[in-house]
């Protein structure tokens, strides 16, 4: 899948209006786990990804590795994107789950793996709420 595939998938799936908003969606989305993610993680699970998309997992993050939960990633997510929590906390649902439709799982699993995903210890399970229902 190349840019323009990943991104129309990304914008025909939210119903957005333009490539710039779904741009801005994917960068929030994926730019937010970077910075969640320790770097090895955040760059294996780029490799699969187009060229454009995947720099917004590793180069255009400056700390990877911190440690915040599911909450704080909706609310960074939401400041870049300029919308409200909900919209900004299903628009990275789904942002994840065009990822995983074009990651290996082995690396997809990583990610999983990387994010604790019981309601008691970050609740990072909501991240994979679409992918978990099949899409």
């Amino acid at each position: 899948m190349n840019f323009d595939e990943f991104t129309g998938d990304v914008q025909h799936r939210l119903e957005l209006p333009g490539t710039g908003e779904t741009v801005r969606a994917i960068r929030a989305t994926l730019t937010t786990l970077g910075q969640r993610l320790p770097a090895g993680n955040a760059a294996d699970l780029a490799a699969s990804l187009p060229m454009e998309i995947k720099w917004y997992l590793t180069g255009a993050v400056d700390e990877h590795g911190q440690r915040f939960d599911w909450s704080e990633f909706v609310a960074r997510v939401a400041e870049i994107e300029g919308i409200d929590p909900a919209d900004a906390a299903y628009h990275a649902r789904v942002v994840v789950d065009v990822v995983h439709a074009q990651v290996p799982a082995s690396d997809f699993r990583q990610l999983r793996d990387a994010l604790p995903e019981s309601e008691d210890d970050e609740n990072w399970g909501m991240l994979f709420e679409v992918v978990d229902s099949d899409g």
